[in-house]
């Protein structure tokens, strides 16, 4: 499996990594996505039924809230990731651009903390999921909801299911996350034009006026529901994450980001206003709202179905974009582990199916362990709680990496042909458009770790989210020093 030695971008000590020695890419994997793969990846992974939902309960000023995240967090991220992917279009992405930026150690760093981001976002997707499910036969075993031994069940069997099919290679894989995209794609037509049925024949459910549409900026909510919607909006740097494995990586990355943006953007906004129309917002529900909107829409249509069938639908894309994440989060320990900044085992490919079959197993390994601590009881689930509140915090500050390694590599990069300077408006833009969305995602970092109005020690609440996500860097820093000191007893 292991061979000759390519270079990868980067500085620092030992940047070759260990492949074998065939052109264009890391050995054994299969280039398996084009572009029509990729949008249907972005739109399963970006797009979030739940964020809908929660964003809906905040009212029609959460119409406003998304047109001011697209334009301050959305837009900047499209570019900065479409730009970086085509000076570094290699398996690992943001590891490799936060890399060949700031060196060995922050690109660990960043790397590290996208991954254990997501082993936390794994298990609420998982319990969504279970949830929504619920919903496709009306009435059926609702008690099932707050069952630890139904959620943990079905998660696990989800989880594993979609990661075996990993491991047998992305040719197969690929498929549940294209079905999760044009399922989102359906369910959110089937939203909009129930929106428009219920427009038409009843008027708005939600009163909505000019006065309406105006967030209120004091309010802690207000800033806690556009961290979220920012939040919404992350996902771009996950092709890149598989940047070996797509065809004409740099093309396809490009195209993909523009056309699932227009549709994303149009999804969330549209499918926003839709439910707002179809139920009060104070009745939505963050897992159940968009069945109950359609449900209600049906029985007084004549459709008794169609809540069911919005239900269904919904439980397709949890699934897809399951798949996208864990098809997507899985290359970063096999790129860590073939860098030998982890053990190099994460860094095997499967001979027959040439899958980074060891990094799957050991990340749904750690996400079952995650699944089971959220469900097994209420001391443990208020701790899952504040992991969830790290999440944001640790995902939004990789994208501060992201955002700040642009300028730095087209710095380096003047006078070399290095890439396209894809950002349009010249050197200024360069900066002020990723130093734009730099600044969103340290918002949401900072906002992320402000304690919920509920909470009954709110200083500790604190405490605990800052001092967790230093101990989780704090590990990285130790982990990237071993791995450099394995580095340097290698043969050269």
């Amino acid at each position: 499996m292991l061979g000759a030695t390519a270079s990868w971008p980067g500085k620092g000590v030992n940047d070759s990594m260990t492949v074998d020695s065939k052109p264009g890419g890391t050995p054994g994997l299969q280039r398996a996505l084009g572009t029509f793969d990729m949008v249907l990846l972005y739109v399963a992974a970006i797009v979030g039924p739940r964020w809908l939902s929660t964003a809906a309960q905040y009212g029609p000023a959460s119409v406003t809230l998304w047109v001011i995240a697209l334009l301050v967090f959305f837009v900047p991220s499209a570019l900065t990731v479409q730009e970086l992917s085509s000076r570094i279009p290699h398996e690992g992405g943001l590891h490799l651009w936060t890399k060949a930026a700031f060196g060995d150690l922050h690109g660990f760093l960043a790397g590290w903390a996208y991954w254990l981001s997501n082993l936390v976002f794994f298990p609420s997707l998982l319990l969504f999921t279970s949830g929504i499910v619920l919903h496709v036969v009306p009435g059926f075993a609702p008690q099932l909801a707050e069952s630890p031994l139904y959620n943990g069940l079905f998660g696990l069997a989800l989880l594993w299911a979609v990661t075996l099919l990993n491991v047998l290679g992305l040719k197969r894989a690929k498929w549940v996350q294209n079905v999760g995209g044009i399922g989102t794609l359906v369910v959110m037509a089937q939203v909009v034009c129930g929106g428009a049925i219920a427009w038409w024949r009843y008027g708005s459910a939600t009163p909505m006026t000019a006065a309406s549409l105006l967030p209120e900026f004091s309010s802690a909510a207000t800033l806690s529901i556009f961290a979220i919607l920012i939040l919404a909006f992350t996902g771009f740097e996950l092709g890149p994450l598989l940047g070996d494995e797509i065809r004409n990586s740099a093309r396809s990355v490009r195209r993909s980001i523009y056309i699932s943006g227009l549709l994303i953007a149009a999804i969330y906004v549209a499918g926003t206003i839709a439910l707002l129309v179809a139920l009060p917002a104070e009745r939505i529900s963050a897992i159940s709202g968009i069945p109950e909107a359609m449900a209600a829409i049906g029985l007084r249509s004549g459709i008794p179905l169609f809540g069911a069938i919005a239900a269904l639908l919904l439980a397709i894309t949890s699934a897809g974009g399951l798949g996208a994440w864990i098809t997507g989060t899985a290359r970063l320990p096999f790129v860590l582990g073939l860098g030998h900044y982890l053990p190099e085992r994460l860094g095997a490919i499967h001979p027959r199916y040439g899958s980074p079959h060891v990094a799957l197993l050991v990340q749904a390994g750690a996400v079952s362990l995650a699944l089971l601590a959220a469900i097994s009881g209420s001391t443990i689930h208020e701790a899952y709680i504040l992991l969830i509140d790290m999440t944001v915090a640790l995902n939004c500050a990789v994208w501060v990496y992201i955002f700040a390694a642009l300028p730095v590599l087209r710095r380096r990069a003047a006078g070399r042909n290095e890439g396209v300077a894809l950002i349009p408006g010249g050197p200024l833009a360069s900066i002020l458009v990723p130093g734009l969305g730099a600044v969103a995602a340290a918002f949401a970092t900072v906002v992320s770790m402000i304690p919920p109005t509920d909470s009954a020690h709110p200083a500790l609440f604190l405490v605990k989210g800052i001092g967790g996500c230093a101990l989780i860097f704090a590990i990285g820093v130790v982990l990237c020093h071993l791995g450099r000191r394995r580095m340097l007893k290698l043969p050269p």
